[in-house]
């Protein structure tokens, strides 16, 4: 596990990140399924929707599935046929600007261009490989209030989350994943 841990750090070091993710899947037999769900709100201060997937971690006969949302810019998005700005499926401008409220513009002048599934790498490095502790420990390392009912939302779904991460590796494979973020 050493050097693997080694060859990732080595390749994040180089911004090979998807050559690291890969040699993670390959050494510790990582399967990814993504399905496209739909282009809504994922999270909750969300102001422009973005591709929410499912995806699947399957390693053996153990498998972990979630919701992931895409990030905005590699989210499916309109393409201004004239001005090439760009606009979210709700209208808002992808890099800065006003927002389409007016869907006939969207439909004469713009082209839906096709977002992309998210990569491997796109996936490890969003998981939770460390343990998050107490609850005022996360509100510690994190920034959040330790009386924010929001805030106590976000640290059960990122315990459920690491439990399941548990499930799929032992401590020695979270420290290799944990190269990945």
């Amino acid at each position: 596990m050493k050097n693997l841990k080694i060859e990732v750090q080595n390749l994040i070091e180089q911004s090979e990140y998807d050559k690291a993710a890969e040699l993670v899947a390959k050494e510790l037999g990582i399967e990814m399924i993504t399905k496209f769900l739909k282009n809504d709100y994922h999270f909750a201060d969300d102001k422009d929707t973005r591709d929410i997937y499912k995806v699947t971690l399957k390693r053996g006969n153990r498998k972990y599935s979630f919701e992931l949302g895409q990030s905005i810019m590699k989210s499916q998005y309109y393409q201004d046929k004239n001005t090439g700005r760009t606009y979210t499926l709700n209208g808002g401008n992808r890099t800065g600007g006003h927002k389409v409220t007016n869907p006939q513009y969207i439909e004469n002048y713009c082209v839906l261009i096709k977002g992309e599934e998210p990569t491997l790498y796109d996936v490890l490095a969003c998981l939770t490989t460390q343990d998050p502790e107490t609850f005022e420990d996360f509100c510690s390392s994190y920034g959040y209030d330790t009386d924010s009912r929001s805030a106590k939302k976000i640290y059960k779904a990122v315990v459920k989350e690491y439990d399941n991460m548990c499930k799929l590796f032992n401590d020695k494979e979270l420290e290799v994943l944990n190269e990945i973020m």
